[in-house]
């Protein structure tokens, strides 16, 4: 990702335009989160190998020059929206586990979310994820890939960790517990896009995750 460089911001100035560092930093953030949230959009919308730099421009209603200012290609786009959202998903477990929340509450949550994402698809980045994997060489996306598995193994490890610190689950196989989560989660997600996922095998599946935490319960 190319971002506007400090000599940008001296050029300005030199020019005779006024402009304090913190005001420009706040609306090269400002225009950046939006160019973000609108190409989140048009990912979850489109997948990944239908959508371009056109879409993202005409959805966020910035300037070309402008979104190239940021972003060079729709891959970098899309690899930037993925590290914001695995970012706000570990921010908002952190926030949790600091604030000293029931483990029982902070899993239900997590589950809970899970389930809505799986029910209301079309939110979801999963399928432009899978488009992103498969339209590149396998060595490409080898480390790519394990980022995002390690990104969903800490977050699950993260509260599984919790409850053992609360002293409310026993500290017994917590990695491979994580790794039912992680296939569980991402096998659900295969199905809901091929369309063949129901409310029931998703509850099922919550289910089957949930008696597998209470077998581990002090």
């Amino acid at each position: 990702m190319t971002l506007v460089s400090v000599s940008f911001v001296e050029n300005w100035q030199k020019e005779g335009f006024i402009i304090s560092r913190p005001h420009f930093e706040k609306q090269r953030k400002d225009k950046l989160r939006k160019i973000l949230d609108a190409a989140r959009l048009v990912f979850c919308r489109k997948g990944f190998l239908a959508v371009t730099m056109q879409d993202i421009i005409d959805e966020c209603g910035i300037s070309r020059g402008g979104i190239y200012i940021y972003f060079s290609s729709v891959d970098e786009v899309f690899l930037e929206v993925l590290k914001q959202r695995n970012k706000e998903r570990f921010s908002s477990i952190s926030k949790s586990i600091h604030d000293g929340e029931p483990f029982d509450s902070v899993l239900g949550n997590y589950m809970s979310k899970q389930k809505e994402r799986l029910v209301s698809f079309e939110n979801s980045l999963f399928r432009a994820y899978c488009e992103y994997i498969f339209s590149k060489p396998k060595a490409a996306v080898h480390a790519f890939r394990d980022v995002q598995l390690n990104h969903l193994r800490s977050s699950v490890t993260s509260i599984l960790m919790l409850g053992v610190h609360q002293n409310i689950i026993k500290d017994e196989n917590i990695e491979r517990l994580a790794n039912h989560f992680i296939v569980t989660i991402d096998g659900l997600s295969v199905l809901a896009l091929s369309y063949a996922l129901s409310q029931k095998t998703i509850d099922d599946q919550f289910a089957v995750l949930s008696e597998m935490v209470d077998e581990i319960r002090n």
